[in-house]
């Protein structure tokens, strides 16, 4: 078998968070949502079942959560605050797709979500 990328996901991680540039959204909050595309290689985990060859999602989902609650002004920001954490704590992440949302900005638009997404290697 020839395994041509391997990548761990997690998909619209709802977390409830205070940023945004108008003071009142940092202090009410408002509902986030995180989508990750982690380009790791994990092959030796499809043959030998230990956790130690792979990266841990519930791992990677736990330093989104604490990178989420620190407040910040812009969107980008805490997208890049996320991205450096996961380079940082786990070496064998190669790439790194983020997608960072905010539900029902508060822009005057009839608009579901808006946010920013990145890709970055390593």
């Amino acid at each position: 078998m020839n395994i041509i990328q391997t990548l761990i996901t997690l998909n619209r991680v709802k977390i409830f968070a205070h940023h945004g540039v108008l003071p009142q959204e940092r202090t009410v909050g408002a509902n986030f949502y995180v989508s990750l595309k982690i380009d790791t290689d994990f092959s030796k985990a499809l043959t030998c079942d230990e956790l130690s060859n792979t990266v841990s999602y519930a791992d990677v989902y736990e330093r989104v959560c604490e990178e989420m609650a620190t407040p910040s002004a812009l969107l980008e920001h805490a997208a890049g605050r996320i991205i450096t954490r996961l380079f940082c704590d786990f070496p064998t992440i190669e790439g790194i797709q983020l997608t960072l949302t905010k539900e029902n900005p508060p822009m005057g638009a009839d608009c579901q979500e808006c946010g920013v997404e990145i890709s970055a290697r390593r």
